[in-house]
């Protein structure tokens, strides 16, 4: 998946990269993603991430089954509707097998907290997606796609001597995944054009505010947050 570049191209999706640049770089950056390569990380910070992740993924799956609803086309409807059903059916899977060798039991995940950083991050995602038009539920949504895509990319040619690691590393830096992400981009560009611009602004405004999330979410699970009372 190549960067985005305003100097040979122009599309939505490419001027919306080019706004969030720098927190993609903050997140290169981050301990918690060195740490997966090198095989540093904590594998209790990697037990934490793992499962804020299943509780954010729970939330991620109903908010791209309510951007599907709200889409234009059939198409677009019958995409997310398949996304949200390959997140539930492929990566929470992925974190069953995890689970049991990072010291969780999944049949206890329900107790571990929701930390703030995720609470706060999902009821972002789903006040937008419903309370929003559809552009605004896609602007919400695309950095967790996008961004995990770019991550997984960078990390594929540096893989991690933890085979843990590994296995997050190669579920979102394979091609399926690039391929997944790809078609939501095509749409963004195909929507892009049509807005008017203060559709585009505010649609924009979305994007960036879970980019930051994000890099606030790898953060949260690297400080191991929890509820200060």
């Amino acid at each position: 998946m190549e960067t985005p570049d305003e100097s040979t191209t122009n599309t939505w999706s490419q001027r919306l990269w080019h706004e969030t640049e720098p927190i993609f770089s903050a997140i290169m950056a981050h301990p918690f993603i060195s740490g997966l390569t090198d095989g540093t990380l904590d594998p209790e910070v990697f037990a934490h991430y793992v499962a804020q992740d299943v509780h954010y993924l729970r939330d991620y799956a109903r908010a791209l089954a309510v951007v599907g609803a709200k889409a234009p086309t059939l198409a677009g409807t019958a995409m997310f509707a398949r996304h949200s059903a390959e997140i539930v059916e492929v990566e929470l899977s992925l974190h069953e097998t995890l689970l049991p060798e990072i010291g969780l039991d999944p049949a206890e995940l329900d107790r571990v907290p929701v930390a703030p950083t995720t609470r706060a991050y999902t009821s972002y995602l789903l006040a937008t997606v419903y309370g929003g038009s559809f552009v605004d539920g896609l602007a919400a949504i695309l950095p967790c796609y996008w961004i995990y895509a770019r991550v997984g990319e960078e990390l594929i040619g540096r893989g991690s001597p933890d085979s843990r690691y590994q296995r997050w590393i190669d579920s979102y830096g394979g091609d399926e995944f690039a391929a997944t992400v790809k078609e939501v981009l095509e749409l963004t560009d195909r929507v892009g054009p049509t807005l008017k611009p203060a559709e585009e602004a505010a649609a924009r405004a979305h994007y960036v505010t879970t980019a930051r999330y994000e890099w606030m979410f790898f953060d949260a699970a690297h400080r191991r947050e929890a509820w200060p009372v």
